[in-house]
């Protein structure tokens, strides 16, 4: 299906080419529409076309090194994807499937040359929108390697979770075992001392109540505090283990730099005219 120019005014990624560039590009795009659970591509797929989501829903995914799906991104309306493919020629890293009824235009590798042969301007706009998203990738990468799993812990704790830490922080304090002595102290002594007129007498019938009613409430609220805790046990072995991946990739990129340098010195000792009149 033919493409509007209308429709390339809305995508961001052609928001900074004019009128005559939306022009060419549209004369060579196409608009197609995925049913419901279609593959737009696959994983391992030639990347050949990207594509530009109009309408509807898609998931792109990945498997990681334990062979789970990875959810990468849910593009909105005017999102691309598939780009890094498509202008390098290699296989696509991920998979995309349409949840519902998706429109997108497709871009071909040929398409963006068209463009930029003829309208060369247009190749530095979508340069500059495209690093912009480089940019925002490079920030969110950055922000992920030096997040804190108490600050995010308690950025989506609710009421409800605050008071039950608070709760379980008091109940197993020193504090709260002392005051807590002295009252039982206080209440069963008056009961001895008042006898018939006692409240509540031996064997203190209406306290074990008491006791009964605040193991119910306090139990559950301590529970609730646990989990939490266990979560941010959870989130800091994903952050620990997102560290020691990145460190190890840098490890090998630095081993291999250094190997290539020795490569190097070791060239230029074998070909040094020093070297060779030894």
């Amino acid at each position: 299906m033919p493409c509007d120019v209308e429709l390339l005014k809305h995508v961001p990624l052609f928001s900074l080419l004019d009128n005559d560039e939306l022009a060419v590009l549209a004369s060579h795009v196409e608009v197609r529409e995925f049913a419901m659970l279609q593959r737009i591509y696959s994983l391992g797929d030639t990347g050949g076309y990207a594509y530009v989501l109009l309408s509807g829903k898609v998931k792109v995914t990945t498997i990681d090194e334990d062979q789970q799906e990875v959810l990468l991104s849910e593009p909105c309306d005017g999102d691309f994807f598939g780009f890094a493919s498509m202008l390098d020629g290699e296989p696509h890293q991920s998979s995309a499937l349409a949840l519902t009824v998706a429109r997108c235009i497709e871009i071909d590798r040929t398409d963006i040359f068209n463009l930029i042969r003829q309208k060369p301007e247009a190749g530095m706009d979508m340069m500059a929108v495209l690093a912009k998203h480089f940019h925002s990738a490079q920030h969110l990468v950055r922000s992920r390697s030096t997040r804190n799993a108490n600050e995010l812990i308690e950025e989506q704790a609710t009421f409800g979770d605050r008071l039950a830490d608070t709760v379980a922080r008091f109940g197993g304090s020193w504090k709260f075992i002392i005051s807590f002595g002295f009252v039982l102290v206080i209440y069963a002594s008056l009961n001895i001392l008042l006898k018939k007129e006692a409240w509540d007498p031996y064997p203190f019938i209406l306290l074990n109540l008491f006791l009964s009613m605040l193991a119910a409430i306090q139990a559950p609220l301590i529970m609730m505090s646990q989990n939490r805790q266990d979560a941010k046990d959870r989130l800091r072995s994903e952050l620990d283990f997102d560290v020691n991946r990145r460190a190890e990739l840098e490890i090998r990129a630095l081993a291999g730099r250094l190997n290539d340098i020795e490569d190097l010195i070791r060239k230029k000792l074998m070909f040094s005219p020093e070297t060779a009149d030894k």
